[in-house]
């Protein structure tokens, strides 16, 4: 093949459309179906984005609620339309093992269905593979049942007893605030997480975000590589969309803990910092705000006011019985696992993230990444975001092979 790109979900599926729009010939290898990692997902699971900012190439949110948030299901069968739609040339439950380069050239592909050879090669498979756990993980009692993220479905399959949640970023709030919901004892332990209003005046956080710029940052622009590891602003668009922050989930009766350091027999031992990682939050809060109140006085749009964050007594236990717990949620994130199946040496950084140029490998020649969060702006890994990336990449695929064929 003269391209192959790694994985259907809305990054492989731009990049087929970009690559399909230049005629350059190519397959997209899926390890399962399309848009897998969103099948993943929990039950309720829904975008922390509103629908209109689906924007992939040629065919942006095609539905009746722009203003709403697409469940786990709905998000699925926009992209399945998508891939019919632009006529994505898809061989599904077809996992690629080992990705090397070839001695004549190009790469060799071991996949579960036989060896490809392509003379470039698209990874789009998401840069978020490999869940983390903090130190002191493996201390906890292993009679309790453990997850990570990626195993939780609902509350009714926890179970009984108290649930403990390690990670307090968008997806550990978001499950607390469920589980609340379903009358579940929940304790949460906190780390650093932004967080902003739902909406603000007449338009949703997302908005705000992409009028400013914020959204469109470098890596230039920001502290580089901690931007990167940051956790995403904590929001929600369950029922519509509200407001999620710490302050919120206490007043619902979570009991909100320091961040977790371990645990020695049956009791699980927390940090005396919980004020310290809510006012880091108050402060990225007002960040955003300075940056909106800019852009209001810029545009001389209505002013919606931005509050300062109301008083938290950040008093918290340091260590909690884990007789009262009959779960443990870890949602401490994901870390790129490249390395285990491309082996391509000085392709990625310390963290395990591509070096790249606009997603061109600095390694080699042919290797490209879309997709990935921060690769070129703050928005790459989003529905807003990856199709530019694709664009790119696409542009600079079919002028290399175009320039191979001359």
């Amino acid at each position: 093949m003269d391209v192959v790109v790694v994985g259907a979900g809305h990054a492989g599926l731009s990049i087929s459309n970009e690559l399909s729009r230049s005629g350059v010939e190519h397959l997209v290898l899926e390890r399962a179906r399309i848009g897998e990692s969103w099948r993943g997902r929990w039950d309720s699971f829904c975008l922390v984005t509103p629908n209109w900012s689906v924007q992939l190439p040629e065919h942006p949110y095609d539905g009746d609620d722009p203003d709403g948030f697409m469940l786990r299901d709905e998000i699925v069968a926009y992209l399945e339309r998508y891939a019919a739609a632009v006529g994505a040339p898809i061989r599904d439950q077809t996992e690629v093992e080992n990705l090397d380069p070839a001695t004549d050239g190009g790469f060799a592909l071991r996949t579960s269905g036989g060896e490809i050879r392509a003379r470039s090669v698209v990874i789009a498979s998401g840069a978020f593979q490999r869940p983390r756990r903090p130190r002191g993980a493996d201390d906890l009692p292993a009679e309790i049942p453990q997850l990570d993220v990626d195993g939780y479905r609902n509350p009714g399959e926890l179970p009984s007893g108290g649930v403990l949640i390690v990670g307090s970023g968008q997806t550990g709030c978001q499950i607390a605030e469920e589980l609340l919901g379903a009358g579940r004892e929940v304790f949460l332990a906190c780390g650093r997480a932004p967080w902003a209003p739902r909406r603000l005046g007449d338009h949703d956080l997302v908005w705000w975000l992409a009028e400013t710029g914020f959204l469109d940052q470098t890596p230039e622009d920001v502290a580089w590589p901690a931007a990167r590891r940051a956790a995403n602003v904590i929001g929600t668009g369950a029922g519509g969309g509200h407001d999620l922050n710490l302050r919120r989930l206490r007043a619902a009766g979570a009991t909100l803990l320091g961040h977790f350091l371990g645990a020695e027999g049956r009791c699980a031992r927390f940090a005396d910092d919980l004020e310290e990682s809510v006012a880091w939050g108050d402060d990225r809060y007002r960040d955003l705000m300075g940056l909106f109140s800019k852009l209001v006085a810029e545009r001389g749009l209505p002013d919606p006011g931005f509050a300062d964050p109301p008083p938290f007594e950040g008093s918290a236990p340091t260590d909690l019985d884990l007789g009262r717990i009959g779960s443990v949620i870890f949602t401490g994130g994901f870390r790129p696992d490249y390395r285990r199946w491309v082996h391509v040496p000085d392709a990625f950084d310390e963290a395990g993230f591509p070096l790249h140029v606009d997603g061109a490998s600095s390694a080699v020649e042919g290797l490209y990444f879309v997709g990935v969060h921060f690769l070129r702006r703050r928005k790459s890994s989003l529905l807003i975001g990856a199709g530019e990336d694709a664009a790119v990449v696409g542009r600079r695929i079919a002028a290399v092979l175009g320039a191979s064929a001359d």
